[in-house]
């Protein structure tokens, strides 16, 4: 296990709902926990399907007793998996990302399922959550095993500063490569002053060249057993971070970047990994690291 330059909250916070497709989020909140050395909670949170007010004492008690046991199933299996340390479960009323927002004080990360891309419904937990959390979020996607690569994007806004931070101690806890991509032609997300710079692509990529290594120098320095490489591509981002996590194990993003205008809506390009990255995508908000 890495000795992490920081202090962690002592909890992985799992959100649990005994799917085929959430077991493969089991799955990797018990190998967090495991890399992190920190407890484990399973929090599930049951459905009332009669109208609010509508009272029938019998058939809560059934559904309540129906999530205790698909609880106490998901902490015999996270103890099948070698979840190390304590395995804590939560089982709570719905709305499912009001309730992982409000237990996450102690978390130091949420990892949920995620549907196949192309497939993730908008109001799902993984697209909803990461936009009312100040947690990482992990939407974890199956995938056909591990591949030794973690993906990160930046864009110099203070979101992507923490997305490198966290994908490169992702990257130190897997002992996997680090490539971290900048899509640098997004002219619509920039100050009127750097529009010029569209105009002459190789002043373009010089420019952002420098702030790319300005954003990784740090980072190196933190880590420096960790294989880092760069890849500036003039390319819109979406387009750049799709191809790289064809090959990747985990990406990164941050929450909102630097045309984020909304506060409780994620950023246009988090969005599309969330809905078309190929592996499983972490999203990270602003503040949570610092280089």
């Amino acid at each position: 296990m890495v000795a992490l330059p920081r202090a962690q909250r002592p909890n992985i916070l799992l959100g649990y709902d005994g799917t085929e497709e959430n077991d493969v989020a089991l799955s990797w909140a018990v190998e967090e926990a495991r890399l992190r050395g920190l407890d484990l909670t399973i929090c599930h949170c049951w459905h009332w399907p009669y109208p609010e007010g509508h009272v029938d004492p019998s058939v809560k008690a059934i559904v309540q007793r129906a999530g205790e046991n698909l609880l106490r199933k998901g902490a015999r299996r996270a103890v099948d998996l070698g979840a190390p340390g304590k395995v804590h479960t939560l089982l709570r009323r719905e709305p499912v990302c009001e309730t992982l927002v409000c237990e996450s004080d102690d978390a130091e990360l949420i990892v949920v399922g995620s549907h196949e891309r192309h497939r993730l419904p908008a109001g799902s937990t993984a697209v909803e959550l990461p936009a009312l959390t100040h947690r990482p979020v992990i939407a974890v996607r199956r995938s056909d095993g591990p591949r030794g690569l973690v993906v990160v994007g930046v864009d110099g806004s203070e979101g992507a500063d923490a997305a490198v931070g966290f994908a490169i101690e992702e990257a130190a806890l897997r002992e996997c490569d680090l490539r971290v991509v900048y899509g640098a032609w997004e002219p619509g997300a920039v100050p009127d002053w750097e529009l010029p710079l569209f105009t002459d692509r190789d002043k373009l990529f010089q420019a952002r060249a420098a702030k790319l290594e300005e954003a990784v120098h740090p980072w190196r320095q933190r880590y420096p057993k960790v294989d880092v490489e760069v890849s500036l591509l003039l390319e819109r981002p979406r387009e750049a971070l799709l191809g790289a996590a064809a090959d990747a194990d985990l990406l990164v993003v941050g929450d909102r970047g630097t045309g984020g205008v909304d506060p409780l809506l994620l950023g246009a390009t988090s969005s599309a990994m969330l809905h078309h990255a190929p592996c499983t995508v972490a999203i990270v908000p602003p503040l949570r690291y610092a280089a």
